[in-house]
């Protein structure tokens, strides 16, 4: 939203492109410092509410999805109704922009990650199958991947092309729209038509090699909310695969890695 979250927002956008270096540990001693000041666990709900409501920029109020109390005394993870996300202390000040870390006996666990994980794959969840093209082998899928994919896209060509083999391996593939272009442009009407076919899959493939697709464009379809959802999951181009951890793998894959990731044997 124009004027609110800029300043955030700019942050996060360079945090896609640049690896961020952990917290220095004169970041980390000021983090404890102010903690110690900072009201008890048990009342961090009420921290967390009030920071859901009272959060602002320039003193406009911010799109807050969710906000949440993170393992590290007094500071709070803060979700926006884009699905991108900041910390900030207790009483909204302080904004840090990057990954939270645990220093785990294992070693570094992303904190950050594997909450972006959870609400991806808690999002795809919700996300019923009418509103899905789906190619599964005759046997019981070992694991289902979701993929966002866009018929201009030569990559998802190519991930398409190997759809034969990941059934065999037991692998099904979920597929939603996410016209690259925007809602305007022609693969977004390409991706309506296969929407709107009576024979989905078999309209995918024709979208995949080029062919011209029969079906209007105009039925009722999930099109639009599905490009949406995918900005708000952090998909940035296609093939944009997700795991059923909810991990996001950009571009192709092979079947042999894909199959690897997902924890199954070439048997």
């Amino acid at each position: 939203m124009p004027n609110i979250t800029h300043e955030v927002k700019l942050k996060m956008r360079q945090r896609r492109f640049v690896t961020l270096p952990l917290l220095t540990s004169s970041s980390m001693l000021a983090c404890l410092l102010t903690a110690s000041l900072l009201p008890s666990a048990a009342q961090a709900d009420d921290v967390a509410d009030r920071l859901a409501e009272s959060l602002s920029v320039n003193g406009q109020s911010m799109p807050v999805e969710e906000v949440t109390e993170t393992p590290m005394g007094g500071v709070y993870h803060v979700r926006l109704e884009s699905g991108e996300s900041f910390y900030t202390n207790a009483d909204g000040s302080h904004f840090l922009v990057g990954d939270l870390y645990e220093n785990a006996p294992d070693g570094l666990v992303n904190l950050t990650e594997q909450e972006q994980n959870q609400a991806r794959a808690d999002a795809l969840a919700a996300v019923p199958d009418s509103e899905l093209v789906v190619f599964r082998g005759a046997d019981e899928p070992k694991a289902t991947v979701t993929v966002f994919t866009d018929p201009t896209c030569p990559y998802c060509a190519r991930l398409h092309d190997t759809i034969p083999e990941l059934n065999e391996r037991g692998i099904a593939v979920h597929y939603m729209a996410f016209p690259r272009a925007g809602m305007g442009s022609q693969a977004a009407t390409t991706l309506q038509q296969v929407w709107c076919s009576d024979n989905r899959s078999e309209a995918m493939t024709q979208a995949k090699e080029g062919q011209t697709i029969s079906s209007s464009a105009t039925c009722d379809n999930p099109v639009a909310g599905q490009y949406d959802l995918g900005k708000a999951l952090g998909v940035q181009g296609t093939p944009a695969i997700i795991l059923p951890n909810g991990q996001l793998v950009p571009g192709f894959v092979p079947p042999e890695r894909l199959s690897a990731m997902l924890g199954l044997s070439d048997d």
